[in-house]
């Protein structure tokens, strides 16, 4: 990183620290829990003893019955009839994490039925982002007679049209932001009225509370058979998977799938779970939510980035033993191919942000197309670059069939809403808050630039565009332990809407000599004291710091505690998100 630049990026970090709170040790006594983990309870707006043993001791039977669904009971109705009754029916899903998972589970609880089913998911290159018209044609001539989508279709006012022209029954399962109006279909969301009490569910929990109904109705009973009992917890591990890899807020029923789902992927016997696992190098003992973000759900997606995403189902559905070993040694060489691919799409387009001063305050978004850019990695790409220039970022690959958009946003921003405010320049858009896609004619990008960009000049302030560390609370080394470290680590899974507990300190006095670690020297390394207490810590990606630190002697630190082991040994340290020097502000 050339050293304006850097000097720019930390002049936008800024330090959000949570005020302390004064029923901190009331929570502490009553739970028997230290005060700091209460206040970590307490910024997550868990401040009485109830909702905070939920949150830390999560339970299935917390989960929210599948009839507070809007249109899962009569969804669930239509597919059983269908079933019972030898019709085709065709699970139509999204090439996402999200959309394989609850593809999968739907076809598993249909087949458990005797239904006849199979599934459809589109060719991200060929046919793009949800229903198209392409593929309803194709499915009415193979015999389909229901069609269900799993994470798409809300927006497919006029797909769901030509549906019913082809006499097609389509049923609708999605979770991303509902237009106005909504497609003649049968309609299982959760923002549609009655609202469900988890507004925040993903594309596989919306397919999950379906598969929970249908058990119920092919049973005919509330109480399932176990059959339907041991697949529906199983199934938790791929609701868990499209949770943490959809981003979606982990709080509440989304804490709970998550929790059981990574608990449960050890046990899980269906099929291709443990080929992709094992492809991964991970124990299934101890998969958390990073290992999920960074090393199954890349896997996953890879072949609908690179190829073709029906092999991940093919994955979590069909494939025998042998098949599934196949099938994940192919994603982990898709995931490198794509690993490549998104560090040059990286580094070009972060020099085309800063050649054209999109770095700037006059830029509060970021919009680049490229004709060359794969559209498969653009998601990831956008992604960032957000946390690179802390700006929405949309970036538009450009092919024969025009041009598609991925964009990322950030916390101030609706990305669902500045894409709507540059609609008449796309040929198609959808998405939610942090994220969004669209379809878009060649000619019209530097309009839909501009508008784009105009809309978020109007909607941010540089205030919101700075990157924010939030900090639970400042501490001292002393109160640091590993007990302490174990309690906090309860906290997980992490994600949206549930951070990895983060402090803040007072200032530390360098102890001995830094030193920069890793292949490239990238990390750095160094111990930090405090009225005698000395702890060691790590500043990953921080090596540029080792001369300031080095000049300063002294520091306040933005951290994480984490319990390192090496070769049985246990050791408390502080995994550093960021360095504040004397004299800086926060």
């Amino acid at each position: 990183m050339d050293t304006a630049l850097r000097l720019a990026r930390r002049l936008t970090r800024k330090w959000a620290i949570q005020p302390a709170w004064d029923g901190a040790r009331r929570l502490a006594t009553s739970l028997k829990i230290s005060p700091i983990v209460a206040q970590c309870l307490h910024n997550r707006g868990l401040d009485d003893p109830q909702s905070a043993r939920v949150f830390l001791q999560p339970r299935l039977n917390n989960l929210h019955p599948p009839e507070a669904l809007a249109g899962a009971a009569p969804a669930a109705e239509r597919l059983v009839q269908a079933a019972r009754e030898g019709q085709r029916i065709v699970i139509y899903g999204d090439y996402d994490v999200d959309g394989v998972s609850g593809t999968a589970i739907l076809w598993h609880v249909l087949r458990l039925g005797g239904a006849d089913v199979d599934f459809h998911i589109p060719h991200r290159l060929e046919e793009g982002y949800g229903l198209n018209a392409d593929a309803l044609h194709g499915l009415a001539d193979g015999g389909a007679h229901v069609v269900v989508t799993v994470d798409c279709g809300i927006t497919a006012v006029a797909e769901a049209e030509l549906a019913r022209q082809l006499g097609l029954e389509l049923i609708i399962t999605d979770h991303h932001q509902a237009p106005e109006p909504l497609p003649d279909a049968h309609i299982v969301h959760p923002a549609v009225e009655p609202a469900y009490p988890n507004p925040h569910l993903c594309g596989a929990g919306v397919a999950f509370k379906l598969a929970w109904s249908l058990a119920k109705r092919f049973c005919d009973s509330d109480r399932v058979s176990e059959p339907y009992r041991q697949f529906l917890t199983e199934a938790i591990a791929l609701v868990a998977l499209g949770t943490i890899a959809d981003v979606v807020p982990l709080i509440g029923e989304n804490r709970a799938l998550a929790w059981y789902g990574l608990r449960g992927l050890a046990a899980c016997r269906l099929p291709g779970l443990p080929a992709l696992i094992e492809s991964a190098g991970l124990s299934p003992e101890k998969i958390d939510s990073l290992d999920v973000g960074f090393a199954l759900a890349p896997r996953m997606n890879a072949a609908g980035r690179m190829g073709h995403a029906r092999l991940v189902v093919e994955l979590l559905t069909r494939a025998d033993e042998a098949r599934a070993r196949e099938i994940a040694a192919y994603l982990g060489e898709q995931n490198r191919q794509r690993q490549a691919l998104e560090r040059d799409i990286f580094r070009q387009a972060r020099q085309m942000a800063v050649d054209r001063k999109m770095h700037t305050d006059g830029f509060r978004a970021i919009v680049l197309a490229r004709d060359d850019w794969h559209p498969g990695v653009i998601g990831i790409v956008a992604s960032r670059m957000v946390e690179e220039f802390a700006k929405p970022t949309v970036l538009i690959a450009v092919g024969d069939q025009g041009g598609q958009g991925s964009g990322r946003s950030v916390e101030a921003f609706n990305m669902y809403d500045g894409l709507a405010a540059a609609r008449e320049h796309v040929t198609a858009f959808g998405g939610h808050q942090m994220a969004g896609g669209l379809r878009i004619e060649p000619a019209k990008i530097g309009a839909f630039a501009e508008a784009f960009t105009a809309y978020a000049n109007r909607a941010l302030t540089p205030e919101d565009l700075k990157h924010t560390l939030r900090l639970d609370a400042v501490i001292r080394l002393a109160d640091l332990n590993e007990p302490l470290a174990e309690s906090l680590e309860s906290f997980g899974p992490y994600g949206v809407g549930n951070p990895r507990p983060r402090f803040a300190t007072e200032l530390l006095q360098l102890v001995g000599e830094p030193r920069c670690v890793g292949k490239s020297g990238d990390h750095l390394m160094f111990s930090v004291s405090q009225d005698g207490t000395v702890r060691r810590a790590i500043a990953f990606r921080q090596g540029h710091q080792m001369r300031p630190l080095l000049d300063a002697r002294c520091c306040r630190l933005a951290f994480e505690p984490y319990i390192n082991e090496f070769r049985g040994r246990r050791s408390l340290q502080l995994r550093v998100a960021d360095i504040r020097f004397p004299g800086e502000k926060e």
